[in-house]
């Protein structure tokens, strides 16, 4: 007699089909995990794939999911339940739903047995045996808010984007594509370019003395402060920044050749400051964290949590939470009483609100499954290993006491002006132990009030005011979380979609910059189209898509509204908006076919290459090649940065074919 699959529970991904399998000893008898790797069926991508009267989608199956669907169906024939497991959240839920459809519209399936209450629906938010024993328990249905959500999204960003793109080929050049957010996040960077250019950098001095054992900076002259705050009104907010009274050399001289050797001191005060830590990881700030310390982006960051999600190591890590379950909370307590003493064990249990308004409280943070598995992972190594570590310091951390430290000012006086020095020192290091920040103790000689110091130097040091920051991968993702645009899961494939496109590069500090192309693109679209392009509208239709999910909206009446003033925006614009020119940059050489135009850059499909201005009448192109700053180590030519198939850098001979030397790191 042969084995009958008795259940079968659907996942989205392999390796999570794996962990699973192990929890519900998956043997074939009486559970069989299997995955859909990833959506069964999307919108078409020859055609728009939505009716715009209705807004009803009109989906396919992916061609490269016939297989996976073959074998899909053949497994939920002779299954008494399903259980659909994929991720929980608005992406999980549609995968859910697709699957569902899948199944009920194939006629074998259905007449086999009645699909009725066959078909449920699970969520869990870490892969542990214990979530999903609960979650079995607990199973539902699907939630048709979240797909609708999902749904409204897609269909917006869909009918947005093949709605621009054709209008760009005709007015900036064939090719291009736009899209809802991902052109805002194409503006949020041209508009930090021009802030920067339209900066004027300022000279400013401040003034220390040199004391022996310690410094002390000069804060108030005739009793008013020295320093002085700037505020910008930029795009995405306001830009602060700091500068002194001093902004001439001859001012600060001034002072300083009338100070005496004695400083007098006025005050001393001292007293014990308390240190927190901070909140468990959003998504956001995860990206931000590891962006900030491993020089990630946050496609990759995405990558890797998603290994650690799916192996159970940490829980759901596309999250706007900041909540924690009771359960997490109790097993870090215990482990940090049993590992480092109950003296750091944090008081009171250490709670934090969530401050984004659509932050889910069912949902957590993300954080380790279980304190005790830190020395699993330390053992694997590589990327998997360092976020880990980062997710568990900061998670863990959380239950851990206060660091205590002893804080000391001194003030003197000297003429007119009043100096302070600052010291620190370590009392109980609390939850520093567990995150392994080091604060080092700046001790202060034991002063009082009245006592007469002679200054060993005065130092005059000269400063420059800094234009407001290009964006990196972190500030970017800072930016639009700031706005209100996008939400969790959508930040990375943001970032990597606008670099895809050619719209943005890095520079050698890894941070965006604007190309010509997406200069050119991003004028013409705010000229054109400055309602879609503008923050608040943006995040405007982020917070009907909120709507949709908590079923306060329906989609397609917020697909009509949109619509109606869009289409008829869009067929102004294609009549009416004159031919955008994309400037070029000039290399100094006359073209060699024609001998009558300059070569000039330009920014294609698949990256930079070298063309003649005179394009189309002359047709010459060569390939471009980025001058690294160095010479090749082995032949002595111009080193020049490459880039693999997945645009990452490493660097070259110039003078290759012939000469093939190439690394990773800038040669010193």
């Amino acid at each position: 007699m042969t084995d009958v699959i008795k259940k079968l529970l659907i996942v989205e991904s392999p390796t999570k089909a794996k962990t699973i399998g192990k929890y519900l000893g998956s043997s074939g008898k009486e559970w069989k995990v299997v995955a859909t790797v990833g959506h069964l069926r999307d919108l078409p991508k020859s055609k728009m794939g939505v009716d715009l009267e209705s807004f009803e989608p009109d989906y396919v199956v992916s061609t490269d999911k016939k297989k996976v669907i073959k074998e899909l169906l053949k497994e939920a024939g002779g299954a008494d339940l399903i259980y659909l497991a994929t991720d929980p959240d608005r992406e999980g839920e549609a995968i859910a739903w697709h699957t569902k459809w899948i199944l009920e519209d194939n006629a074998a399936f259905a007449k086999a047995s009645s699909s009725q209450g066959k078909i449920k629906r699970v969520s869990f938010h870490e892969v542990t045996k214990e979530a999903i024993e609960k979650a079995l328990k607990e199973a539902g249905e699907i939630d048709m808010a979240l797909v609708d959500a999902q749904q409204g999204r897609r269909v917006l960003d869909r009918v947005v984007g093949y709605s621009l793109s054709p209008v760009l080929w005709r007015k900036v050049r064939r090719g291009l594509s736009a899209g809802r957010v991902q052109s805002v996040a194409v503006r949020l960077i041209c508009e930090r370019e021009k802030e920067i250019k339209a900066f004027k950098s300022e000279k400013f001095y401040k003034i220390e003395v040199d004391f022996g054992k310690f410094k002390a900076e000069l804060i108030k002259m005739d009793g008013k402060r020295i320093a002085v705050s700037v505020k910008l009104e930029l795009f995405d907010g306001d830009y602060k920044y700091g500068k002194t009274i001093f902004d001439k050399k001859a001012k600060v001289n001034d002072f300083v050749g009338k100070l005496g050797k004695d400083y007098l001191v006025e005050n001393v005060v001292e007293k014990e400051r308390k240190r927190s830590p901070l909140p468990p990881f959003t998504t956001s700030k995860l990206q931000q964290n590891a962006s900030r310390l491993f020089g990630w982006s946050g496609k990759q960051t995405m990558s890797v949590a998603q290994k650690l999600y799916e192996k159970g190591l940490i829980t759901y890590h596309r999250t706007d939470s900041v909540s924690l379950s009771s359960k997490a909370i109790n097993d870090f307590r215990e482990f940090i009483g049993q590992k480092y003493g109950e003296e750091y064990v944090a008081k009171k249990v250490r709670v934090f609100a969530n401050r984004s308004k659509n932050a889910q409280e069912a949902h957590e943070a993300i954080r380790p499954t279980k304190a005790s598995d830190r020395s699993k992972v330390e053992a694997v190594g590589g990327r998997e290993s360092k976020l880990y570590e980062l997710i568990w310091k900061r998670a863990v951390a959380i239950q851990a006491a206060e660091a205590r430290m002893k804080s000391t000012t001194v003030d003197l006086i000297n003429k007119n002006g009043l100096f302070r020095a600052n010291g620190v020192r370590m009392l109980f290091d609390g939850f520093l132990r567990i995150t392994g920040e080091k604060i080092e103790d700046q001790i202060l000689p034991d002063l009082k009030v009245g006592d007469v110091l002679e200054s060993k130097k005065v130092e005059t040091i000269e400063s420059e005011t800094k234009a407001p920051p290009r964006y990196t991968d972190a500030s970017l993702v800072g930016s639009l979380e700031k706005q209100g645009i996008g939400r969790p899961s959508t930040y990375a494939p943001i970032i990597a979609t606008v670099q895809a496109r050619q719209y943005v590069e890095k520079d050698e500090s890894r941070r965006f910059i604007p190309t010509n192309v997406g200069i050119a693109t991003n004028d013409f679209l705010v000229n054109n189209f400055p309602k879609i392009l503008s923050l608040p509208f943006t995040a405007g239709m982020e917070e009907d898509l909120d709507r949709v999910a908590d079923s306060k909206l329906n989609w397609q009446k917020m697909m009509k509204k949109f619509w109606s003033g869009f289409d008829k925006k869009v067929k102004k614009v294609i009549e009416k908006a004159e031919r955008v020119k994309i400037e070029t940059e000039k290399i100094g050489e006359k073209c060699p076919d024609c001998k009558k135009g300059e070569l000039v850059i330009r920014v294609g499909r698949f990256g930079k290459f070298i063309s003649c201005d005179q394009f189309p009448e002359c047709k010459h192109t060569r390939q471009y090649k980025e001058l690294a700053g160095f010479k090749c180590p082995d032949c002595g030519a111009d080193g020049v940065v490459r880039k693999t198939k997945r645009r990452r850098r490493f660097f070259g001979c110039g003078n290759y074919p012939k000469c093939k030397w190439m690394a990773w790191k800038k040669p010193n």
